[in-house]
């Protein structure tokens, strides 16, 4: 393995700050779902990057593949870090419901990060608890916020609890007066502003 490049004796650097924040959607939604919304209002002067799904661009309704809608993260997470200057590692991604799962998906699966935001995420259809989605979440080693709702129909506080848990990375969950799209953001951005705040890039 090679070995980093000479700093002619200066320390290495320490653990740095969050460089940006990609958002992206629900199934049945867009980037400017009023939540996404107001967390990029909220997390200023921080970069924020909200985007679209393919299927979204294209006028269609209803949910990407996963394959499709993880290599849009990875595309659009690779071009937002190369317009920062940094890697993907200085990135935190995420977003609501099957946004972010497509990113923990796409952490998982090997795509670097700071961290994933994970907004109402949807463990299973809405009275299937048997139709789990979270056979990746062991090989999520990145530190990982969940914030949903106590009434939240695709997945209780004790569900979330239970199998959020199976993250590798250290987990904080949090929930908040509502259901699955809470009609309060501001328990959820005040939230999500404090805890990419707190976290540090080694």
């Amino acid at each position: 393995m090679s070995s980093p490049a000479s700093t002619g004796g200066a320390a290495p650097a320490g653990p740095r700050d969050v460089a940006g924040v990609l958002l992206t959607p629900g199934a049945s939604a867009g980037r400017d779902h009023r939540t996404l919304v107001a967390l990029e209002e909220a997390l200023a002067p921080l970069p924020v990057r909200r985007v679209d799904f393919p299927n979204r661009r294209a006028g269609r309704r209803g949910p990407d593949r996963p394959d499709a809608a993880i290599a849009c993260v990875v595309e659009e997470a690779t071009a937002f870090a190369a317009e920062l200057g940094v890697g993907t590692d200085r990135l935190v991604l995420g977003g609501r419901s099957f946004g972010g799962r497509m990113c923990s998906m796409a952490v998982a699966q090997g795509l670097p990060a700071a961290g994933l935001v994970l907004l109402s995420y949807p463990l299973h259809p809405p009275g299937r608890p048997d139709q789990l989605r979270v056979e990746h979440l062991p090989q999520v080693t990145v530190p990982a916020l969940a914030v949903s709702g106590l009434r939240d129909p695709f997945g209780t506080p004790e569900e979330l609890a239970l199998h959020l848990g199976t993250i590798e990375g250290p987990l904080r969950l949090v929930t908040v007066t509502g259901d699955h799209s809470p009609r309060d953001d501001g328990p959820v951005t005040s939230e999500v502003v404090a805890w990419v705040r707190s976290l540090r890039v080694p």
